[in-house]
């Protein structure tokens, strides 16, 4: 995207102008605490793994923590009592409660991880007043990664929000920035990697997805962008209620954290950011840094992947447009995964009701679905089913 605007060279220029540079001694080294420190988990000891998140030099507990649907700040404080050090939230989390409760949780340990968030903001304003809410809510005056938030296309990133970022670059609000998109399509990592200012990369990515997303991966990483996964755990599933419809579908033990392996033993991903929400979760997440990705997993992945296959969407866009009453199939998709994947119902229906165009039609009205998913999905289906939950 050549332009010869004085914005547009101002963007590309960031990195290469050093914009860190007056703020090198101004932060806190960030690494291995102890790269032979040993955590218990559930009395077995796990070893911490670590890798370098690209060019910014951290080193970052392989797995993560993903906050966005924890509401136990006793769960984040173990985590950082066990060595995980990187924690991942956003403004718009539980209605800007999450940034307040991790930055309680984080406490007096703020400095010794790395604090990633993100702005859903579409405009300056709305990008700088999150910023500032952001640092308030969690009570520290620098955030280590700065994302804008769930885009998909490099026509969702305007030359405005490049700028936003790298001013906060400037003024020491913000370490490195980044994009984080749910997208399946690979399409946006390499214009980020072209367009050469962003430092970081959080893409949905999982065993699920095909050979594209791979490739993508791989060209950031050796391209010196940080990678950190979300999305890992194929739509979750983790907190399917026994006696539930869907238990007995999805009783597969060691999926999980299989998923979680696969993603951690891929040379590109420097950290993930799985969801958790309790102990357990927790303790099963940890053992991912010490095992490695074993045929047995592989196998375990592919009887998973038959078993979501009719429910889980992958996100790859294959199906934009093809609905003939204009319904936002993955989205719609996505925010069902929210409530039955990740037991979040009231999360699934807030992102569902921010869909305006998705309540506008019903699929019950048609006699035949338009979408013929190509992974397998029975899209009328689980449309159906999102508008009986959530309509």
């Amino acid at each position: 995207m050549p332009s010869k605007t004085s914005r547009r060279n101002f963007v590309s220029a960031g990195l290469s102008a050093g914009l860190l540079a007056p703020f090198a001694g101004a932060y806190p080294a960030i690494g291995a605490l102890n790269p032979s420190q040993e955590a218990t988990s559930s009395g077995a000891p796990v070893k911490l793994a670590y890798k370098t998140l690209g060019r910014t030099g951290l080193k970052v507990t392989t797995v993560g923590f993903g906050c966005m649907i924890t509401s136990d700040a006793s769960v984040i404080e173990r985590a950082v009592d066990l060595g995980i050090n990187c924690f991942d939230t956003a403004r718009g989390y539980q209605h800007g409660n999450n940034e307040r409760m991790v930055g309680a949780a984080l406490g007096a340990k703020r400095k010794q991880v790395v604090l990633s968030t993100k702005t859903h903001a579409l405009d300056k304003a709305g990008m700088l007043q999150d910023l500032d809410q952001s640092l308030h809510e969690l009570n520290t005056d620098y955030i280590d990664i700065w994302y804008l938030h769930g885009r998909s296309s490099p026509a969702d990133i305007t030359d405005d929000m490049i700028e936003v970022q790298q001013n906060a670059k400037q003024q020491g609000k913000v370490r490195f920035i980044g994009v984080s998109t749910h997208s399946g399509q690979p399409q946006l990592i390499p214009w980020m990697v072209q367009k050469g200012v962003f430092d970081v990369v959080l893409p949905a990515y999982n065993f699920s997805m095909d050979a594209a997303m791979d490739q993508a991966i791989d060209t950031a990483a050796k391209a010196g962008m940080g990678v950190v996964a979300m999305k890992v755990m194929a739509g979750g599933f983790r907190s399917v209620k026994p006696g539930s419809p869907l238990a007995q579908k999805f009783a597969q033990p060691g999926a999980l954290l299989a998923a979680l392996k696969w993603v951690v033993n891929k040379p590109g991903v420097a950290t993930t950011i799985p969801s958790i929400t309790d102990m357990d979760q927790l303790d099963e997440n940890l053992k991912a840094m010490d095992q490695p990705y074993s045929p047995a997993d592989a196998k375990i992945l592919a009887a998973h992947l038959e078993r979501i296959r009719p429910l889980y969407c992958r996100m790859c866009g294959q199906c934009d447009s093809a609905c003939r009453n204009g319904l936002p199939v993955s989205d719609v998709l996505r925010c069902l995964t929210y409530a039955e994947g990740y037991g979040q119902f009231a999360l699934g229906r807030e992102r569902y009701l921010e869909l305006a165009s998705a309540r506008s039609a019903r699929c019950a009205d048609c006699a035949s679905c338009t979408v013929n998913c190509p992974h397998g999905v029975h899209v009328a289906r689980r449309m159906a089913r999102a508008q009986e939950l959530f309509a």
